[in-house]
């Protein structure tokens, strides 16, 4: 089922090492030409537009691109009681994880009566984007949402595919978590065409849309996006980045497990396939320096996969060329190539669990010892599960607070203390042939 990379003889430099290793193809770069007409559609016809892509794309004609309050509240009314606990329970753990997040103000005293400070600012309006596709995904509302709120954001527009089958509107289950979180500014837009919008804004065209916007703009533009996506919507992420921050260019979803001979196959194994079942172009790693697990783990999946609901999805994710069985000579190598691989979910299946997760390096989340399964974390755990794929773990962080903030630095010197540096101020202005700067502060010590 699952091919075998055996490294157990070869000693290979990191970039070797992430060159030999299982990836998905996401060739971000060949869908740009694609989002590019839809995004300067949006940017020309507003809401029109809007409704055009999602006849194309979706198969439906919404009638309110931006959703009426009284479906969101009808929505949450509907929920199944265990789905709203379960969220409430999420939202709760996800709330108190967050806030931990928040950094400190400093304030530093450079030279006596000078002082440097440095506050975090929140940004005033972003955009939230949560997919539709195989599956509905009430828990990225949650990351996404409570993340901006605790940073501090003041306005947080979401928007998600119309379905036909919901007349139009986003899922009633997506709906619903907007209605807990307090989200009430939500769109029934998805793809490349609602990061347009969300970049740029859209104009109302219809007596809908004005009534529903409450004036002529449908939607004002944002400052941040963030959330899943498509390779379209990552493509058009890409496309406004500089427009609007962005989160990140989200991939197919990975997990890796680094494991040795002490580890139960059968958690490894329902952990490889938890991750299997999201997308035929999921990825699902085993890096161990055991034979005999790599062989327990391969039955004990096989087992698992006749049995689960996605077997054909799952199946195909993990007969890729994405996903195999990674064979090492030791912990050591295990290590390298799990930092190699920076995988998006790492969890850590060894003896003294807690010691080895110290020594990893690159990992978009990491989940220690074997009561610590990824989908806690894509749930429950308190972290959040938007995180870095494709190996950009190497040099990315999965979403937080601060995807929402913005350090900024405050100068507060006194006159004795500018005078004290006037001397070397302008040497260096003298040496950069920018005078002006040096008089900048003659003037003040005239």
């Amino acid at each position: 089922m699952l091919n075998r990379i055996d490294l157990r003889m070869t000693d290979l430099s990191p970039a070797e090492l992430a060159a030999a290793l299982p990836r998905a193809a996401l060739d971000v770069s060949a869908a740009l030409d694609q989002v590019a007409p839809i995004l300067a559609d949006v940017r020309a016809r507003g809401a029109q537009a809007l409704r055009d892509a999602a006849e194309r794309f979706d198969g439906v004609v919404p009638e309110h691109l931006r959703v009426p309050p009284a479906a969101i509240t009808a929505a949450l009314e509907s929920l199944d009681p265990a789905v709203r606990r379960a969220l409430e329970i999420s939202i709760e753990h996800n709330r108190a994880g967050h806030a931990a997040q928040l950094p400190a103000e400093a304030s530093t005293e450079i030279v006596p009566g000078g002082i440097i400070a440095q506050r975090w600012v929140p940004v005033r309006r972003v955009g939230l984007y949560v997919p539709g596709g195989l599956a509905v995904y009430p828990s990225s509302v949650v990351m996404n949402a409570v993340a901006a709120q605790v940073a501090g954001v003041e306005q947080i527009a979401l928007a998600s595919p119309p379905q036909a089958e919901h007349g139009g509107l986003p899922h009633p289950t997506i709906l619903a978590a907007c209605a807990l979180l307090g989200v009430e500014e939500v769109y029934a837009v998805g793809g490349a065409q609602a990061i347009a919008m969300l970049a740029y804004g859209a104009q109302a065209v219809s007596e809908v849309d004005r009534a529903d916007a409450a004036g002529p703009v449908l939607c004002q533009g944002v400052d941040v996006i963030t959330g899943p996506g498509n390779i379209y919507v990552a493509a058009a992420k890409r496309a406004v980045l500089g427009v609007v921050g962005i989160d990140a260019e989200a991939g197919p979803t990975e997990i890796a497990v680094l494991a040795d001979a002490g580890a139960d196959p059968q958690y490894v194994a329902a952990d490889m396939l938890s991750q299997a079942e999201h997308d035929p172009n999921a990825g699902s790693v085993l890096i161990t320096d055991s034979p005999q697990l790599a062989d327990d783990v391969e039955r004990a999946l096989a087992q698992r996969l006749a049995a689960t609901r996605h077997a054909e999805r799952a199946a195909t994710a993990l007969a890729g060329p994405q996903s195999a069985i990674v064979l090492v000579r030791d912990l050591d190598q295990a290590v390298d190539v799990a930092d190699a691989y920076a995988a998006e979910h790492l969890e850590i299946h060894t003896a003294d669990a807690p010691a080895v997760a110290r020594r990893i390096r690159n990992a978009g989340a990491i989940f220690v010892g074997p009561y610590s399964p990824v989908p806690l974390g894509d749930y429950l755990a308190g972290s959040n599960h938007v995180l870095p794929t494709g190996g950009t773990a190497r040099f990315a962080a999965g979403l937080s607070v601060m995807a929402y903030l913005k350090p900024v630095q405050i100068i507060e010197y006194s006159a004795d203390a500018l005078a004290g540096l006037a001397e070397p101020l302008e040497a260096l202005a003298r040496c950069e042939d920018l005078p002006a700067h040096g008089e900048a502060v003659r003037a003040r010590l005239a």
